[in-house]
């Protein structure tokens, strides 16, 4: 029997306009990973303004400054801010909605992983990374919606992982705060759905990028994706279609799903 060969990647999508005339706040979008392919994504299907937020100040300004090169005619602004602080949180949701004139979108990024054992992890580590990860989407949620709930309309795309689903060795904080964004999504979902808005979430399952192959090792990361239907990992535009989806009008009846990405079940 010959050997499996994975296919190719398949060929970008072309953009339908699915966001056309609606503004979007994206966490954890500079870099080259699923944030800042999502905010590509949302400038071509047709925002009429985006704000891509992330920790790291330097990388915000070059990953804002790449894209408005890129869509000139749609404004592109950059906020730094650490989703693990509430003080952080209100100056960001307070800061989009003044310069996008009202959020639409939120796009739920920001995350941390690791790989450790739980017999050798400290508390430290076990909280810092629900902190970000599941706390982390919490207070961006909360925030967001006490804006978009007098407005009656909007949509929360929340970024999930089939960790949540499966079990991984040296995965267990990780796997239980992207459960806890799963839980979190259908509860606050039911909540939202009374004031017109709609909060979902995408489940990816591999995507290689520069602090993915950072954090765990090379070896790894092909296992896991050879395991995958397809043979490979996602690209990271393939997530951000999905988030577009869920975030798009094409989705209006969607309420508390995950999405998973994957090309195997959970």
């Amino acid at each position: 029997m010959s050997e499996f060969v994975p296919p190719p990647p398949p060929p970008y999508v072309p953009a339908h306009g699915l966001l056309k005339g609606k503004s979007v706040l994206i966490t954890a979008a500079a870099g080259g990973g699923i944030g800042f392919a999502a905010a590509r994504r949302c400038l071509e299907e047709g925002c009429r303004a985006l704000m891509l937020s992330d920790i790291h100040p330097r990388r915000t300004d070059e990953a804002r400054q790449a894209l408005q090169a890129e869509f000139p005619e749609q404004p592109v602004f950059g906020c730094v801010a650490n989703v693990a602080v509430e003080d952080d949180v209100q100056a960001l949701i307070d800061a989009a909605e003044t310069q996008l004139g009202g959020v639409d979108v939120l796009i739920n990024n920001a995350g941390l992983g690791g790989s450790k054992r739980v017999v050798e992890m400290s508390d430290d580590e076990w909280h810092k990374v629900l902190d970000v990860t599941l706390t982390g989407t919490f207070r961006m949620t909360r925030a967001m919606l006490r804006k978009m709930q007098p407005r009656g309309c909007g949509a929360i795309v929340n970024n999930a992982s089939v960790l949540g689903w499966r079990a991984q060795k040296e995965q267990a904080h990780y796997a239980a705060a992207k459960a806890g964004v799963m839980a979190l999504t259908r509860c606050s979902a039911l909540e939202a759905a009374d004031h017109g808005i709609r909060i979902n979430a995408v489940s990816p399952s591999i995507v290689f990028h520069d602090h993915l192959r950072k954090t765990a090792p090379e070896s790894l990361l092909r296992e896991l994706a050879g395991r995958e239907a397809f043979g490979r990992a996602a690209e990271a535009w393939e997530i951000a279609n999905v988030m577009v989806f869920l975030a798009s009008d094409y989705s209006s009846y969607l309420v508390g799903e995950v999405l998973s990405a994957s090309s195997r079940h959970p």
